[in-house]
């Protein structure tokens, strides 16, 4: 009871979600400098599918081995829990990455940036209008404003929004920010029924081997594996458990607007990570912190009130 409610405390929520978007947020400059360790072309989207495969199954591995040794017992999915764990695999790793690495080959910078960052906005819409597992009031809507207009701000500084819309590249990334969107959904209800550690374990074990098969037969590659390169993809792969099984049980206790709202820093962290591990500070201006500020006003805004009416909602929800 008493860890139960210290994940509905807003203060160690707000520490917990920010340290995940942290990790997040430093994975950005640490993709790009694992492409440049195995030799993958900007271009090449299926040896990065490949790339993120043994990332993510590497990361499924870890997150059941430490929550094995956290709780002291072996983490196993029961046996009806594999339904939700393919569909969450399929919503969180699969389609995501996947149409996020090819999208990302056929976009520009910028509209990639800022329609990977609405997946926040997607999140609590879903929550809100699809699945009624919350009201969406004024001070949410509001609060998805403001962080947008982070994002936005932040990724606009890259370069325009000239060009047009090509399916295999904005419609590809909207479909990755759709997708996780709706894992962000799923995760929540799926709580509820399944330890958290173990499905973001089972899921990422699943859906990464699911993009190295893919990436193989579909022609990718990997350069030849240097200490830098399995020491940065073992940092990739612990990113992703740890901050994962964080937010699962996160969602599992407070509802999906109070967690994902965070959700909006990550684009910011990506942005000042790069510039401290990639030597980018001539990047860095005004705007990124203009823009923190407007994350952070939308954050509060979104997490100030409604915690009872939302928390009556979940109820009524998890009890139908």
């Amino acid at each position: 009871m008493e860890k139960k409610e210290l994940l509905k405390n807003k203060g160690m929520v707000a520490l917990l979600a920010v340290l995940c978007c942290l990790l997040w947020g430093s994975a950005f400059p640490s993709i790009k400098i694992g492409y440049q360790l195995f030799g993958i072309a900007s271009g090449d989207a299926m040896s990065q599918v490949l790339f993120a495969g043994v990332r993510f199954f590497l990361a499924g591995i870890l997150a059941l081995l430490f929550g094995s040794l956290l709780q002291k017992h072996l983490l196993l999915p029961k046996r009806s829990s594999w339904r939700m764990i393919g569909t969450l695999s399929l919503f969180q790793t699969i389609l995501q990455y996947f149409f996020f690495y090819v999208g990302l080959a056929h976009a520009a910078g910028v509209k990639a940036s800022i329609i990977n960052g609405m997946s926040t906005f997607f999140a609590i819409l879903l929550a809100c209008l699809v699945r009624r597992q919350e009201r969406l009031t004024g001070g949410k809507l509001s609060g998805c404003i403001l962080g947008a207009a982070g994002v936005i701000l932040v990724s606009l500084g890259g370069g325009s929004l000239g060009g047009g819309f090509a399916l295999n590249g904005e419609g590809f990334l909207l479909i990755a920010s759709v997708s996780y969107a709706i894992s962000s959904v799923l995760i929540k209800e799926y709580a509820q029924y399944e330890n958290p550690v173990t499905l973001s374990g089972c899921q990422f074990a699943l859906g990464g081997l699911v993009m190295m098969v893919v990436g193989l037969l579909a022609g990718g590659r990997l350069g030849a594996v240097s200490i830098g390169g399995a020491l940065l993809i073992l940092y990739l792969a612990l990113v992703s458990s740890v901050s994962y099984s964080i937010w699962g049980l996160l969602l599992k206790h407070n509802s999906v607007s109070t967690v994902t709202i965070y959700g909006f820093t990550n684009p910011i962290f990506g942005a000042l990570l790069s510039a401290a591990l990639l030597g980018e500070w001539s990047s860095v201006s005004l705007r990124h912190l203009i823009a923190l500020a407007l994350v952070s006003v939308g954050i509060y805004i979104v997490n100030r009130g409604d915690g009872g009416r939302n928390s009556q909602v979940e109820t009524e929800a998890n009890g139908r």
